[in-house]
């Protein structure tokens, strides 16, 4: 057996709960072939012992089953996670050049409003003063610009190719001239798939929000979400509860899809609750017509309010000097 033959081999072996293998995500760092020895080295980073317990013995799973090979060793070095209160790992670093901060905004299924919430907040964080970029990261449902109410086409100074969807991701990231920015909010695509988990794998993410609405089926896979993040080592900033209310013009509420579930979620989760935002027809005009509701005078609208106040924790979590 050579390098080669053992790489292609551990292809078999996959990321625990993901699709991917551990060959594509860059963890096996060295193989060495020796007369009766084989050594595989690996890195992982994660907060989950499982996660290399899992990794370990599904190695040894695909190797020892080869006739012949001799002993296998299989060597894992897990990283060492952030330290207490997530954030200190990852001051000052940014693998997006010109970019000092990069939040992510993720969900555990689609239909939460995720994207609202995105497009909201950045426009939010600029009004703080920062300078603030936004990726829409959902190759297959993209919103962001109709939420902005941009139709042309973006200039190009470099060739586009790849076909697979984690390559373009990358090129947004890294192949756009992004200037110098404060924050770049990524609105990740719905989801824990393979996009999500090299996005958060290849970019010093500082922080993740995760938005859900307060029904349990939305809950179920917020946690989902929040379990991959922890396992990536992304600091959960927090909680958004999105469509947590309809207020009629009598000032009634209706809890449309439930009562107070992303606070107890939050709790349960043991992560700060950011903000409650309640369905709102301006909110919904302001997206279809291309005027993020954030833009209006926030002491006029209470979702504008309610962005603005997430925008001001989300600063202060997450500072820039």
């Amino acid at each position: 057996m050579n390098p080669e033959a053992i790489r292609e081999i551990l292809t078999q072996v996959k990321f625990p709960g993901f699709s991917r293998d551990i060959v594509s995500f860059g963890l096996v760092r060295d193989i060495r072939c020796e007369p009766g020895l084989t050594t595989v080295k690996i890195e992982v980073q994660t907060r989950d012992a499982q996660v290399p317990e899992r990794i370990f013995k599904d190695c040894h799973a695909v190797l020892d089953a080869i006739p012949g090979i001799g002993e296998v060793k299989v060597e894992i070095e897990v990283k060492d996670a952030p330290a207490a209160g997530g954030l200190a790992g990852t001051v000052g670093k940014s693998s997006i050049p010109g970019v000092k901060r990069v939040i992510a905004i993720a969900s555990g299924k689609g239909g939460v409003g995720k994207s609202t919430v995105a497009s909201n907040l950045a426009v939010a964080l600029a009004a703080t003063g920062a300078r603030v970029g936004l990726c829409d990261c959902d190759l297959y449902g993209p919103s962001v610009a109709q939420m902005f109410g941009v139709n042309e086409r973006p200039m190009a100074n470099v060739i586009v190719r790849g076909p697979m969807a984690t390559r373009y991701t990358q090129q947004f990231l890294r192949q756009v001239a992004w200037d110098e920015l404060d924050y770049l909010i990524l609105d990740l695509p719905p989801g824990t798939g393979d996009i999500q988990l090299t996005i958060v794998q290849t970019v010093s993410v500082d922080g993740v929000i995760i938005v859900t609405t307060p029904q349990e089926v939305a809950l179920i896979d917020a946690r989902k979400a929040v379990s991959m993040f922890a396992k990536v080592n992304v600091p959960v900033l927090g909680l958004i509860e999105n469509m947590a209310w309809f207020e009629c013009d009598a000032g009634k509420r209706y809890y449309l899809f439930g009562e107070g579930g992303g606070v107890r979620e939050a709790q349960t989760l043991d992560v700060p609750l950011l903000g409650r935002i309640p369905i709102d027809i301006a909110t919904r005009e302001g997206g279809d017509s291309g005027t993020p509701v954030a833009s209006r005078d926030p002491g006029a609208n209470k979702v504008s309010a309610a962005f603005h106040q997430i925008a001001a924790v989300t600063r202060s979590t997450v500072p820039v000097s």
